[in-house]
């Protein structure tokens, strides 16, 4: 790791030569300081890039909730998904449910949209309610005469997608820090 870091600080004589260790040239204070400002700002815009395109499928998962929700509300029990649950539990308690499961993707949408170090307590917030989401629906899944596999997304959606919000914030951040550590790799180049 430190010798491909240490590599970027050099570049090649332009002699038209072989590709030596001897052809490389040590980078001057300026050189170095755009390439970091180069890759800081391609991060920062592919981190902004990626946080939208999960915060996007998050938005779809949770409009399909609010959707399912509103159709039980209309037509209870019509739904494959909600209909296996229709002798143990009464229809309110599938609206919350699915209004809950919505709310958590909506935590973890605001945690990916705010680029801040308080927004990591939304994704948190996000996998605690996933976590309750997921014990309620698989204490009325293990209820059933038989467990229906077709369901499982139910209890696990939600959760999953706190988690894989706490993944990617995760890995933009530890990109960030290897271009912070880029950065303190720098040295001050005097020619003799």
């Amino acid at each position: 790791m430190a010798t491909t870091a240490t590599r970027r600080w050099w570049r090649r004589r332009d002699d038209g030569g072989d590709d030596d260790a001897d052809d490389l040239v040590p980078m001057d204070t300026q050189e170095q300081e755009e390439l970091v400002r180069s890759l800081e700002q391609k991060q920062a815009q592919q981190g902004r890039r990626w946080r939208r395109v999960f915060a996007g499928f998050l938005l779809v998962y949770a409009a399909f909730m609010v959707y399912s929700s509103f159709h039980h509300a209309w037509a209870p029990w019509e739904l494959r998904y909600h209909a296996y649950f229709m002798e143990d539990m009464p229809a309110p308690m599938v609206i919350i449910a699915d209004w809950i499961a919505a709310l958590a993707c909506l935590f973890a949408v605001k945690g990916l949209l705010q680029n801040s170090g308080p927004s990591k307590k939304w994704l948190w917030y996000s996998c605690y309610i996933g976590v309750l989401v997921a014990v309620f629906w698989t204490y009325y899944i293990l209820r059933l005469p038989s467990i229906r596999w077709d369901v499982a997304w139910l209890p696990f959606g939600p959760l999953i997608a706190g988690a894989f919000s706490l993944y990617v914030d995760h890995v933009l951040l530890e990109s960030m820090k290897d271009i912070s550590t880029l950065r303190s790799y720098m040295y001050n180049f005097k020619a003799l």
